[in-house]
């Protein structure tokens, strides 16, 4: 009688968990750019924010791809991913670095087309780096491969506004910044993806059979309706993603204006600082996960939602850095509202919960129209970086009532 063995995943686990460490990378990094681009292309607050637009609104193809990813299969759709990701990056630095003499107009949507690529792969490995996770071991173990990869994902988001200071940057003020700080970074950006690709079309990878899993789920029988089209909560649960995203993104999106209307600390910019957001959304994750199991979900959003918006409120009543360090400190509250956000629009969907949370998964496209319209308002001399940053007010609002209302429609 023969045993049988656990394949040794171990490999493809590293590679996988760098993938998942790249997707934050990337994208916090996209984020933390727009100080820069404001002053190396020329920009006003409107098109600066076009890095947000650029980058999130390829998840608008969330649904197509995830269409795509059951025809083709996860690992496909893996290196798929990841080769648009080296390639997007590559064809930056061929644009960038072969233009350097040009309009600077002409060099700035070359690099947000090349970002729409980039994030294109992103959007590809979103959708397939975490069931790899899951299935890449011991199924007793996958809940701890998945924190170990979404801690990891969380250093990343801090690492990165460090790489533009100490690598785009190079110790240079961004009030400084030129285009030719961009090329070479990410062409190294793009030749680690494309090395990822590679080592992964090589390894043996697990299928994923979702069939299967669900035929071996036990659990009550339940009828559902005939589509996932006639669960409300599902579309309110998309609008509060896309409110989330203008709270998530809003606060970094916002300093390096903030720093340019105000002149908190002489000699500083908004990017200096990005870290501190991102650490303290790292820290709060980790809090997060250790407190989530003793209260109920709706509470601790709740929580969080008026923690981030009192830091937000605090902010206009504190001088100088004193206001910095007040909406930096949202970053902690906000750590944990996508999850909880997400999960309140999947409940209760059996058969229609994959189709939902591509639905849902829309709703990150509200950090490609909410920040710029916030960068209009910065424009506007009558209204301000204030009231742009008063608008994040207007989402915490809709989140709270979608926590204990939105997210019940339909269901009673």
């Amino acid at each position: 009688m023969t045993q049988k063995t656990q394949p040794n995943y171990t490999f493809a686990l590293v590679i996988v968990i760098a993938v998942c460490f790249l997707i934050g990378f990337v994208t916090t990094m996209n984020n933390s750019m727009i100080e820069f681009c404001q002053n190396a292309f020329n920009l006003n607050n409107f098109q600066s924010q076009l890095v947000n637009t650029a980058f999130y609104g390829a998840y608008a193809l969330s649904i197509p791809f995830g269409f795509m990813m059951s025809k083709i299969g996860y690992k496909s759709t893996l290196v798929l991913g990841l080769a648009v990701v080296g390639i997007g990056f590559i064809v930056n630095f061929l644009c960038i670095n072969g233009n350097l003499d040009g309009d600077v107009s002409t060099i700035y949507w070359m690099f947000l087309g090349c970002m729409f690529v980039v994030a294109l792969g992103i959007v590809m490995l979103q959708i397939v780096a975490n069931p790899y996770v899951m299935v890449l071991g011991a199924p007793e173990k996958g809940a701890f491969r998945m924190t170990l990869s979404q801690a990891l994902n969380s250093v990343a988001t801090t690492v990165a506004p460090l790489f533009i200071l100490n690598v785009i940057l190079n110790g240079k003020k961004a009030q400084n910044a030129v285009p030719s700080d961009i090329p070479y970074p990410y062409l190294g950006l793009g030749i680690f993806a494309l090395v990822l690709c590679a080592i992964l079309c090589f390894l043996k990878l697990p299928n994923i059979d979702e069939g299967q899993q669900a035929a071996e789920a036990t659990g009550v029988q339940k009828e559902y309706k005939s589509s996932v089209f006639k669960y409300p909560h599902v579309w309110l649960g998309a609008l509060g993603i896309f409110m989330y995203m203008g709270l998530e993104i809003g606060i970094p999106s916002m300093l390096g204006a903030y720093f340019k209307a105000n002149d908190p600390m002489p000699g500083k910019s908004g990017t200096d600082f990005l870290w501190l957001y991102w650490g303290g959304m790292m820290v709060g994750r980790f809090i997060g996960a250790g407190i989530l199991s003793k209260f109920q979900p709706r509470v601790l959003l709740s929580a969080c939602l008026l923690g981030g918006a009192a830091c937000v409120g605090i902010s206009f009543f504190l001088p100088g850095m004193g206001a910095v360090y007040a909406m930096l400190a949202a970053g902690l509250f906000h750590s944990v509202m996508w999850p909880l956000v997400f999960n309140l629009g999947l409940q209760d969907l059996g058969p229609h919960t994959k189709a939902a949370s591509g639905i849902i998964n829309l709703g990150v496209v509200g950090a490609a129209t909410l920040t710029p319209l916030m960068g209009k308002v910065i424009d506007n001399p009558a209204l301000g970086v204030g009231t742009a940053i008063c608008m994040m007010f207007i989402y915490y609002a809709y989140v709270m009532w979608f926590c204990w209302k939105g997210s019940k429609v339909g269901l009673e």
